[in-house]
């Protein structure tokens, strides 16, 4: 009779929710008021012929935003034991353009166009070479391990329009926003943190929250160019 009490206290175990928050929220990009109104004005410079193919950012299409808690955490997990990341190439392009990553991850590189690609990073610790191909080999399609925290700039050296960026993290609560910069990150063990939301030409911002047991945290960003300070 103990041994089947036990067994069931066990079971209960199983089926209660572990005590984890929730952090959702918006990530957008916003011009500075001072570019925004040389924006919005007809002529001017940008209408010469020196600066007439000299394209500017439009804020309000940027994608790929990523937030993350920047901070250490008190167990660092392991990576995942297999490859769960994967960047395609196919027409040209690579897909996602933006991955974030624990470190330790391995990430495939399949290439689904009918030419060569050469995937490459000199992003210093995680420099990598794939070198020519356009089929998988012996062992499937190319494969590494980034380990070290950072940000890994990636290219092909055939089509100069082709670069990713990778964002190599130290813990396993991130999230990429979707096509309308909503991000949602759960599981998140209660506790005080620091949230950063990052663009690869944008400065990044942070944010002080708090992580209940159970409860859904709300931060949204705004992101966009800074002024430099001026000289004393």
């Amino acid at each position: 009779m103990k041994r089947l009490w036990v067994l069931l206290w066990v079971a209960h175990l199983a089926l209660v929710p572990t005590r984890a928050g929730t952090i959702h929220g918006i990530v957008r990009a916003q011009a500075p008021p001072e570019l925004a109104r040389d924006a919005s004005g007809s002529g001017g410079a940008y209408e010469s012929r020196k600066f007439k193919f000299a394209e500017r950012v439009d804020y309000a299409q940027l994608r790929d935003f990523i937030v993350f808690i920047d901070q250490p955490m008190t167990n660092r997990p392991a990576p995942p034991a297999k490859p769960v990341r994967i960047i395609t190439q196919k027409d040209a392009i690579f897909k996602p353009h933006a991955l974030p990553v624990l470190a330790g991850t391995t990430i495939e590189w399949p290439n689904e166009d009918s030419i060569f690609h050469n995937v490459f990073s000199m992003s210093a610790g995680n420099d990598f070479d794939l070198g020519l191909y356009k089929t998988p080999g012996t062992n499937g399609w190319p494969k590494i391990i980034l380990q070290k925290p950072g940000r890994v700039d990636v290219f092909c050296s055939i089509h100069t329009k082709m670069n990713c960026v990778i964002l190599v993290l130290e813990n396993p609560f991130f999230a990429a926003t979707d096509s309308r910069g909503r991000y949602t990150m759960t599981n998140v063990p209660p506790g005080e943190y620091t949230l950063k939301a990052w663009h690869e030409r944008l400065p990044p911002r942070t944010q002080k929250i708090t992580v209940s047991e159970t409860g859904e945290v709300k931060a949204d960003f705004t992101l966009g160019p800074q002024a430099a300070p001026k000289p004393k």
